[in-house]
């Protein structure tokens, strides 16, 4: 049974730092890729970034690049979301999700909520 675990959440002054943490479990973790997807209140879902399993590319959306840094410890079964420079507009829920081999999410956390306010 696939299981993911996000945490770390919390509230941040702007121009904090957070590192979310998502703990997988029921599968083969080192062989999938995996995303952040976050969600704002009142909006839609926004891919934040993505980890590939084989190669270990990361890719970001224009909004964070440059201030987050995805990263995964395949031996701990665990994916990292680590946030700099943080900003009001970062406040959202913020889910790691699988990625099965059609590059389609197949597994999500229940999420862990960011609120970025002074």
């Amino acid at each position: 049974q696939v299981q993911l675990v996000e945490s770390g959440g919390g509230l941040v002054q702007p121009e904090g730092s957070l590192r979310l943490s998502c703990a997988a479990s029921g599968f083969t973790f080192s062989r999938f890729a995996m995303s952040w997807v976050r969600q704002a209140p009142g909006k839609g879902l926004e891919w934040v970034a993505d980890i590939h399993s084989t190669n270990g590319n990361t890719y970001y959306a224009d909004s964070v690049k440059g201030r987050f840094t995805i990263s995964r410890d395949n031996a701990k079964n665990t994916l990292y979301l680590q946030m700099n420079s943080l900003k009001p507009e970062d406040t959202a829920k913020y889910y790691c999700a699988k990625i099965d081999p059609l590059y389609m999410y197949d597994y999500w956390g229940q999420g862990t909520q960011v609120t970025v306010s002074s």
